[in-house]
């Protein structure tokens, strides 16, 4: 309970800041009262709860999860199904991501508004699953990637550099209503769910890895999964 209690003052020390900005723009600047004070200030409350919930969730769950499946792949010493657990994992993680869920429904609407499909529920329905569906691919192959290099212990900068240079290219050619979408997808992929089981499995890949340092070679991944899904949104837009 003490634990609990240090987390929601952690939490409330976060809030702190965006709270006090608020409140200047709102009292100071527009010189307005709050509209509804009462629902701001549970909803606010809610915020901080959930936000320590939250956290301590991770500590209690995905971080020792991750972790520990990491290591009990690598002990078993079958590289196939600790590349295939990688793609899975981020495969499954990202296609439930509610950053992405909201991205690419708004996508779908201003896409069938700007006529680039058709305005209709089939259509923008298919449009939004096929963006997600892609953002997922891309973090998944990103992340079956990122584990071959702290297997071989490749250098990440040569591939983020590479990666980097790719998209540079792809920009050149791919439609100008995808290119904003493409840049977004790379965000909203590391967000509440992707990033804690991200970390931890390199973290615990690194760990059990012999001659691996988890400073050096267990960060890098969440990198991976911003950079793929420029690529592949990108490739979506000039194929579909």
């Amino acid at each position: 309970m003490k634990q609990f209690l240090l987390i929601i003052k952690d939490a409330m020390r976060d809030l702190a800041p965006i709270v006090l900005v608020v409140a200047f723009f709102q009292i100071i600047v527009l010189q307005q009262p709050f509209p509804e004070p009462g629902k701001i200030l549970v909803g606010l409350v809610a915020v901080i709860l959930g936000l320590a919930l939250f956290i301590q969730g991770l500590h209690l769950s995905l971080f020792p999860l991750g972790e520990n499946m990491a290591g009990a792949l690598v002990r078993k010493g079958n590289v196939f199904w600790l590349l295939f657990f990688a793609f899975a994992l981020g495969f499954g993680t990202t296609i439930a991501e509610p950053a992405l869920i909201a991205v690419s429904n708004e996508a779908a609407k201003i896409s069938a508004v700007a006529g680039v499909i058709d305005n209709d529920i089939a259509a923008m329905d298919g449009y939004s699953l096929g963006l997600r569906l892609t953002v997922a691919l891309s973090v998944g192959v990103s992340l079956l990637v990122g584990v071959f290099r702290i297997i071989k212990g490749w250098p990440i900068h040569f591939i983020i550099i590479g990666g980097y240079l790719v998209i540079v290219v792809l920009t050149q050619f791919a439609p100008a209503e995808i290119i904003g979408i493409a840049y977004d997808s790379g965000g909203v992929t590391t967000s509440t769910i992707t990033v804690p089981l991200v970390t931890a499995l390199g973290i615990g890949l690194s760990t059990c890895i012999k001659g691996r340092n988890p400073m050096i070679d267990g960060f890098g991944l969440i990198a991976f999964a911003s950079l793929f899904p420029i690529v592949f949104v990108l490739i979506y837009g000039m194929v579909a």
